[in-house]
């Protein structure tokens, strides 16, 4: 009996033979889909015509970025969410602002899928101090100076 069982556990040569042609022909059809010409040609093409669609410099780049959390945490690898912890984007739709320097962008890149990630634009030029309180943050990424008008000293007063 027990010399049975040890032959019914065994797999025959040509089983195996079977199997391993199966899976060859399985791994060189699914290696032959993910080939580079089957990938779209705008894929491998220069993004120099994206920087006038979405207003940058590639000579001058933006010195911050807005930052806004879009697609929620849950489900998601602990990583991306202690990023997401790291940038301040715990609420959704809140925007944050960061410096353009390389470790802000390579936490940015892990997820990016998850934000949207504009530059901050400065119509009016940086505020002046006494201005920051006048400030507010326009959802296209535009930082506006809310100007506070002042009375005018009339010539009566002064007389």
């Amino acid at each position: 009996m027990a010399g049975f069982c040890r032959v019914a556990v065994r797999p025959t040569s040509a089983l195996t033979n079977l199997a391993h042609n199966t899976l060859s022909q399985w791994t060189i059809s699914l290696r032959s889909k993910f080939t580079k010409s089957r990938i779209p040609k705008e894929v491998f093409e220069e993004r120099a015509k994206e920087h006038e669609k979405y207003g940058g410099d590639p000579e001058q780049p933006h010195m911050l970025h807005v930052v806004t959390r879009v697609k929620s945490t849950k489900r998601r690898p602990y990583w991306e969410k202690k990023i997401i912890e790291d940038l301040g984007l715990l609420k959704a739709h809140q925007p944050c602002v960061h410096k353009n320097i390389p470790s802000v962008n390579s936490k940015l890149k892990i997820i990016k899928h998850l934000v949207k990630i504009q530059p901050l634009k400065l119509p009016q030029g940086l505020p002046a101090e006494e201005d920051i309180a006048n400030t507010f943050l326009k959802s296209t990424g535009e930082l506006v100076v809310r100007q506070q008008l002042s009375p005018l000293e009339s010539k009566d007063s002064e007389a």
